[in-house]
């Protein structure tokens, strides 16, 4: 039974599991934005009161522009940005996002100076990008079938290897050395939840992630099973909010 709980960036969500019985049965679905809120929208409940039970999955953000675009490469689009500060546009879906910190990330790491345009979601900085008036977006995988119709042009993905579900797109760390950034799925409890249940609860999520037709399901949309011990995951997490951490401190990313 899934019981949708928006708000503050899955902050809500992640209290209302943190305030739950810690009988096995209320569980918080983690993703990328958790690791992220400890800092940022109220999010430290998550940080102190949610224990990993297992990891799922994994897909890469990917570094889009329209397919009319002049730039056909990571490397003309960096030159260009080099040599005019300030002049390209780059979309996401609102501050504080997954993939508005990748972009922050890539404006870091390979120095470039990329005006940041935030929007409500996806969907609304995609359609921005077709009309042309943004340049570059960092997208989720909602916007792979646009790069395979060929309405998107995708430079990079952000993971570090190549993706089975768009084979030709280069990662990014080949053109921005050690860059990385991940967009993933897990699932936590309430942190007092009983070892031996979260064991359970984890030998259950490896047993369905390993199920061909899951695998082919996840894979459709862009994603890898991951799986692994709660000790994986936990190790996961906070490798994910150190490094969060540190690229919202550099970007002056305030909390709301």
């Amino acid at each position: 039974m899934v019981e949708n709980r928006p708000g503050a960036a899955s902050a809500l969500a992640a209290e209302a599991v943190v305030r739950a019985a810690a009988d096995g049965y209320t569980l918080l679905h983690v993703t990328v934005a958790n690791a992220i809120n400890p800092d940022l929208n109220g999010g430290a409940s998550f940080a102190r009161g949610i224990a990993p039970v297992g990891s799922i999955a994994k897909a890469s953000f990917f570094v889009v522009v329209d397919s009319s675009s002049v730039f056909s490469a990571v490397p003309q689009l960096i030159a260009y940005a080099k040599e005019n500060p300030g002049k390209l546009a780059m979309a996401s879906s609102s501050t504080g996002t997954a993939p508005y910190l990748a972009g922050e990330l890539f404006k870091i790491m390979s120095g470039v100076d990329i005006l940041h345009v935030p929007y409500p979601g996806t969907p609304q900085a995609v359609t921005d990008l077709l009309a042309g008036r943004v340049q570059l977006a960092f997208a989720d995988p909602s916007a792979i079938p646009l790069i395979k119709a060929g309405k998107l042009r995708a430079l990079a993905a952000t993971a570090d290897a190549r993706q089975d579900i768009l084979p030709d797109v280069p990662p990014l760390g080949d053109f921005v050395a050690g860059y990385e950034a991940s967009t993933w799925h897990g699932m936590g409890a309430p942190a007092n939840v009983a070892p031996q249940i979260v064991a359970q609860l984890n030998r259950g999520i490896n047993a369905a992630i390993a199920d061909p037709a899951i695998k082919a399901r996840l894979a459709n949309v862009g994603f890898t099973v991951t799986g692994g011990s709660p000790a994986d995951f936990g190790s996961l997490i906070a490798r994910e909010i150190a490094k969060w951490r540190t690229v919202t401190k550099v970007a002056g990313v305030k909390a709301d």
